[in-house]
Order: C-alpha cells, then structure tokens, then sequence
C-alpha cells in the first residue's frame, strides 16, 4: 500500500511529539517488542531490547566497525552497540530531541567517543561513499518517502562487502483496508511493503540478501501485552508528563492499535554490498 509524500520535517515533528513519552516507556528505544507468547513476563524496556539484540547480531559487527544508525532514535541502541561491539557508531535522525536525549544517554555511561549524533536525512546523506561498514535502521525506512532511494544511498555509503541490517512493518492482509489505513495515518507511513516488496525493494538498491525472517505474531501480534504493560507504567508516567500529555500521546496512537493482530507482521531483514 502507497499514500501520498509526507514532509520530512513533518516526520521531525512527529517523533518531537512522540519520543518524550515512548522514550521513557521503553528506556531509549522506541522501536517495537518481541515477547514469546501471553506467558512471557519480561518486562516492557527489556522486551523491547530484544528487537534491538536481535536486529543488531544479524550485522556480525567487529571492534572498530562504522557503524551507521539511520534513524537513531532517543540513541539506546547506538549506545549498547558501541558498549557490546565496540562499534564506532554515527546516529541521525531528524528529530531534534532525540538528538539531545541520544548525547545525553551517550555522555551518562562514557562512549561519547564512540557514539555521536547528527541531524540527517537518509534521503540525501552527506557521507562520501564508502564511510561505512554497516548499517542499522531499526524502524526508520517505514517513514521514507521513496524507501528505494533510501536504499540507494545507503547502498552508496557502505564500503563494498559492507552489511545491511534493518527492522519493519510489513503488510501481512489487506482484507480491512480501513484499519490498516488507520495505522499508516498513525505512524506517518507513506508505504507498507509486504515481506517480499521488502526483499525486492533491497535487492533492487543492489544489495545481495542474506537473512531474513518474519516475526509479527511475537511482535505486533503481542499488542495487547504492550497495552497491559503500558497500563503499569501509568501512574509513573503521568507523574512526568502530567494528565493531560498522556491523554494526548494515547489518542495520537490509537490508529496503531487499530489492525487484527494477523494483518501487520514485522520483518528483520539483513544484506550486503557486494565486493566487486
């Protein structure tokens, strides 16, 4: 499914709006969950941190690496990558408060050396090519406006033989096309491939796939677990950010919650620059 071009500064502004609060629910991660099943008692932050352990190790990273994290978000994930890898890692975004909170979180536990952040719009990088030997996009090419130029240009940066790792929504059903509409709207998706558009999109940018799975019935599939976790957070969070602002974020995102569980998977999907 295909909507119409979205403002890259209305994306800006749609993550200001947003991070603040889905920040301190998931502890710097704003990307989605995995649980096992209803019985998995993890809490939120560390459910959360499993999509991130679980995109990142598909990379293979070295010490060392250039690690380039498209849409980094409030930065926990470039952080535990430099802090585990040893990575030395770039993070853009195009919100300005996640940039903020990300060299925050990088000064508070010492790999500012490793971890930098910088206003960046994957759309037209200002890297030469091959600054890279990695690349990580945990949720951001959803937001794209064209996800294969996107792809091109990361292709660009990567240094030949460099990986590509990256995590999304894909389209599972279309049978209630208003409810998923809803979700685009929500999330400021202008695409929703489904799981091959994905692969074709990657492979057509000239990256050659190597791994890929589908795992939406332990991610999107357990959004009443994140309802429920949401739930016990509550009071903590209103204490914050007051009333008023969680009355605002919750009507902001009830579009998510508004396809079946069935309709709308998640797929992890890693690649590589070829050598020659």
């Amino acid at each position: 499914m295909t909507r119409e071009l979205i403002d890259p500064a209305d994306i800006g502004t749609h993550y200001d709006e947003r991070s603040p609060i889905g920040d301190e629910f998931r502890n710097g991660q704003l990307h989605m969950w995995y649980w096992y099943d209803n019985e998995d008692d993890t809490p939120l932050k560390d459910a959360v941190h499993r999509i991130s352990r679980k995109v990142t190790d598909t990379l293979g990273l070295r010490p060392g690496d250039r690690l380039l994290d498209a849409g980094c978000g409030p930065g926990e994930t470039a952080v535990y990558t430099a802090k585990t890898f040893g990575a030395q890692v770039t993070g853009i975004t195009v919100s300005a408060f996640e940039i903020d909170k990300a060299k925050e979180r990088a000064a508070a536990v010492g790999v500012s050396d490793l971890a930098t952040f910088e206003y960046g719009d994957y759309m037209d990088l200002t890297y030469p090519d091959d600054s890279f030997d990695a690349v990580l996009a945990l949720e951001s090419l959803q937001n794209a406006q064209d996800i294969g130029q996107v792809l091109r240009e990361l292709f660009r940066v990567l240094r030949p033989g460099g990986r590509i790792s990256f995590s999304d929504f894909s389209l599972e059903s279309a049978s209630d096309p208003e409810r998923v509409a809803k979700f685009m709207d929500t999330l400021k998706l202008r695409e929703l491939p489904t799981l091959a558009e994905w692969l074709e999109h990657t492979r057509d940018a000239g990256f050659e796939v190597e791994e890929y799975t589908q795992c939406g019935p332990r991610v999107f599939g357990m959004k009443s677990k994140y309802i429920k976790a949401a739930m016990d957070q509550r009071d903590t969070i209103v204490s914050k950010f007051g009333e008023e602002a969680i009355a605002e974020f919750s009507r902001r995102h009830l579009g998510f919650f508004a396809p079946r569980k069935h309709q709308i998977g998640y797929v992890i999907v890693s690649a590589r620059k070829p050598r020659h």
